[in-house]
């Protein structure tokens, strides 16, 4: 398993305008058309509301233009699955954070073989959040980039910090593969990205006259 092409943009807000592009990038760079796809894979989430939609609005338009499966993959598995790579061990659990804002972040619990401990939630992050986990000894390795603003309050010996922080698209060929391989294919029509709670929508501020 190869990956051919990798094109990222860490440009905020950016994700209508660029991805398309990246896209077509990643496309030439690897030598191949679009119609010589197999499969299309996107990331599920959770995760920033407009980058989710704009991310699952692309995924299916190319799986509806040309009739291709359409993958979905969860953001916190790919994540702790790249920190377990990383850490490579075998007994901790494995706790992705994604920053939600204020001390709260999305989060779940995850063994090194991808067991499902806390399905994917947001969380308030406390003292106590853990501390079932450590009180019985159990290892955890917190990856993601929600892990700093929570890492006061994940002071003890048992927390081990990564720095694992974004997830990318090389994070979720595993995954992705193993999904192809098995034809654990979503219904393109009907999926949706998984979100966790609604937007927070604002109103414009108003210019002075």
């Amino acid at each position: 398993m190869e990956a051919l092409s990798l094109q990222e943009s860490s440009e905020q807000n950016e994700h209508s305008r660029v991805i398309t592009l990246l896209i077509q990038r990643c496309i030439d760079e690897a030598g191949f058309h679009l119609q010589d796809l197999d499969a299309v894979a996107v990331s599920q989430g959770p995760g920033s509301y407009t980058s989710l939609r704009v991310g699952f609005s692309t995924a299916k338009g190319i799986c509806f233009a040309l009739e291709k499966p359409l993958i979905i993959v969860s953001t916190l598995a790919a994540l702790a699955n790249a920190a377990h790579e990383k850490a490579q061990d075998s007994s901790a659990l494995y706790c992705p954070m994604i920053d939600a804002r204020r001390m709260e972040v999305y989060t779940g619990l995850y063994t090194a073989k991808g067991d499902i401990m806390l399905p994917p939630q947001p969380m308030v992050i406390g003292q106590t959040a853990f501390s079932s986990y450590f009180s019985a000894g159990q290892r955890i390795v917190f990856c993601g980039n929600g892990v700093e603003k929570c890492k006061m309050v994940l002071d003890n010996p048992l927390a081990a910090l990564s720095d694992i922080k974004n997830c990318n698209s090389l994070q979720i060929i595993p995954h992705a593969m193993t999904a192809f391989l098995n034809k654990n294919f979503a219904d393109t029509a009907y999926t949706s990205p998984l979100y966790l709670k609604a937007p927070n929508i604002t109103s414009a501020r108003q210019k002075p006259s």
